[in-house]
């Protein structure tokens, strides 16, 4: 038996969040190779010491790790959606700071794609995805009985 026999497969929203995920990853991969060029070819911005270099690597780390858990949400991993929701949480940190600090045209899209990771992972169909279940599966266990106070129907 294959694993993709077992495994269901990620829902749009996983996708389009993981699509999501990856820009932030893509900025901070761009970014780190942007320190690292300049300071290659010697900008008197980057002067003064290696630490350019340690910075460079700082962001391929996170920027890596960040790329690295848009693409697995794409691909429907399953161990990639915490990790994003972490992104999703501390990008919207981020755009708080943006916020406060009078930089509303950096904030407002960084909250807003926060938000929209956060939504889109736990949709529905993206915690049923994760629980390894159907999607109209997630709503019709005992556990709604509970939240209504164990009561069927109206009062």
């Amino acid at each position: 038996m294959r694993v993709a026999d077992v495994m269901l497969p990620a829902p749009k929203e996983v996708r389009l969040a993981g699509a999501l995920v990856m820009v932030p990853g893509i900025l901070g991969v761009g970014f780190a190779f942007t320190l690292l060029f300049s300071a290659l070819l010697g900008s008197p911005t980057t002067e003064g010491g290696n630490s350019v270099y340690g910075e460079a690597a700082y962001y391929v780390v996170l920027g890596g790790g960040t790329l690295a858990c848009g693409v697995a949400l794409l691909l429907g991993q399953l161990w990639a959606r915490a990790p994003a929701v972490v992104v999703a949480v501390v990008q919207g940190g981020a755009a708080w700071y943006m916020l406060a600090s009078s930089r509303p045209e950096l904030g407002v899209p960084v909250m807003a794609a926060a938000i929209a990771i956060l939504v889109l992972l736990f949709r529905e169909p993206s915690r049923a995805w994760a629980l390894g279940l159907e999607a109209q599966d997630v709503g019709d266990d005992d556990g709604g009985d509970a939240r209504r106070g164990g009561q069927r129907g109206g009062r």
